[in-house]
């Protein structure tokens, strides 16, 4: 077992580095963290993230809801404890995409500080970036496309965020965009401007 243990160790060691990658792709891999309310317009901003990105030559993976829980975490509900686990396995997916150099765009609810600093300590502080979509609840259920809302206040869907189960805003994260005023365009504008001088490669 013991030296098992040494070969488990030198295969990590002998792996090529995140910077051997980022020099392939000619970019410089972070992971955005994108938080708000069902309906703050997370997934929308992303996919229009997602393009804007792709045209200018970056290599993006978008991770959300949908395509995590309908996979990895299907077997997860939205109690406490499995709120903490689903985020915690979407971190630890995000840090693989990071290490191959891939900017990944992860658009997750993740309603507690302690959910967020949870995944920012698995990502590491340095490449996570921490995207608030500012939206009032008061907007984000006239934008309620699934019914989720209307069923939470009819007390058919338990533990739902901003309703039955709080939400706490980020405190500090590196941006804030506020929604309600503005078009999916400025909205995305406002994240692309922020980060394409920390993703961009200068070897």
């Amino acid at each position: 077992m013991k030296n098992e243990g040494r070969n488990i160790y030198s295969v990590f060691d002998e792996m090529l580095p995140k910077s051997a990658k980022e020099n392939l792709l000619q970019q410089h891999a972070k992971v955005l963290w994108m938080t708000g309310l069902s309906g703050s317009g997370k997934t929308t901003i992303a996919k229009q993230l997602e393009k804007i990105l792709h045209e200018k030559g970056y290599l993006t993976q978008l991770l959300d809801g949908d395509n995590i829980r309908a996979g990895i975490n299907n077997n997860l509900g939205f109690s406490d404890a499995d709120r903490i686990e689903n985020i915690r396995r979407i971190a630890e997916i995000s840090k693989l995409f990071l290490n191959c150099g891939i900017i990944t765009i992860n658009c997750f609810v993740s309603p507690t500080e302690e959910i967020r600093r949870q995944a920012k300590e698995i990502i590491g502080e340095e490449n996570f970036i921490e995207v608030f979509i500012n939206t009032p609840l008061s907007v984000c259920e006239t934008r309620d496309v699934k019914g989720l809302y209307k069923k939470a206040r009819a007390g058919e869907i338990k533990d739902f965020t901003g309703i039955s189960a709080p939400f706490e805003a980020p405190i500090s994260p590196e941006i804030s965009v506020k929604t309600e005023n503005k078009s999916v365009e400025e909205s995305t504008e406002e994240i692309i401007n922020y980060l394409i001088p920390l993703i961009n490669y200068k070897a």
